[in-house]
C-alpha cells in the first residue's frame, strides 16, 4: 500500500509540473508593439498628432484655417509628393521641402466656410513612404451667423439714434 501511495504522488507531482510549466514565450503580437515603439521605422515614417481636423460648430465665414501637425518618427527624411482634398471646397497646403527625421510640419487646411452645414470631408496626403497615402478628416458644423438669421446683434435705440438725422 506504501507503494502504491508513493507512487501515485510521484506520478502526481511530475504531472503537476509538467502541465504546470508557462510558456514563457510572450505573444508574437505583444513582442511587436514593443519592438516598434522602441526602434524607430526604417525609411521614413509619417506620424499625425490627429488624424481628425475638426472645425467644431463655427457660424458662416468664419476662419477657414486650421492646421495638422506631424512628425517625421521614421530614420530617412520624409518627402511629401501631395496633399488633395475630397472637394474644392476643401484645400490642403503642404511643405515642399523634405522633413527631416525627428523633425516636424504642418498641413493647412482650408474650408470653404461659407457654405452652411456638416462638415465630412478627407484630405489625402501622399509620401516617400508607400503607395498607401494618408487620410486625415475635415468635420465640423457651420451655422448661419444671427445677424444672417434676422436677429440683429444690438437692439435700436432712440437714444442711440438721437440727433443723427
Amino acid at each position: 500500500m506504501k507503494k502504491f501511495i508513493l507512487l501515485s504522488l510521484t506520478f502526481l507531482t511530475f504531472g503537476v509540473v509538467a502541465f504546470g510549466q508557462v510558456d514563457p514565450k510572450p505573444q508574437p503580437n505583444a513582442v511587436k508593439e514593443i519592438i516598434e515603439e522602441q526602434v524607430p521605422k526604417e525609411g521614413p515614417n509619417m506620424e499625425f498628432e490627429s488624424t481628425v481636423v475638426d472645425y467644431g460648430t463655427i457660424t458662416q465665414n468664419s476662419e477657414p484655417l486650421r492646421v495638422a501637425k506631424f512628425t517625421n518618427t521614421g530614420t530617412e527624411p520624409l518627402i511629401i509628393k501631395g496633399a488633395r482634398g475630397s472637394c474644392g471646397c476643401t484645400v490642403p497646403t503642404y511643405p515642399k521641402e523634405p522633413i527631416m527625421p525627428g523633425e516636424s510640419g504642418i498641413i493647412e487646411i482650408r474650408y470653404a466656410t461659407n457654405r452652411l452645414g456638416k462638415i465630412n470631408k478627407t484630405v489625402k496626403i501622399t509620401t516617400n513612404e508607400g503607395s498607401d497615402p494618408h487620410v486625415l478628416s475635415v468635420v465640423g458644423n457651420i451655422l448661419k451667423s444671427e445677424e444672417d438669421q434676422g436677429v440683429p446683434k444690438k437692439a435700436p435705440s432712440m437714444l442711440n439714434d438721437s440727433g443723427k438725422n
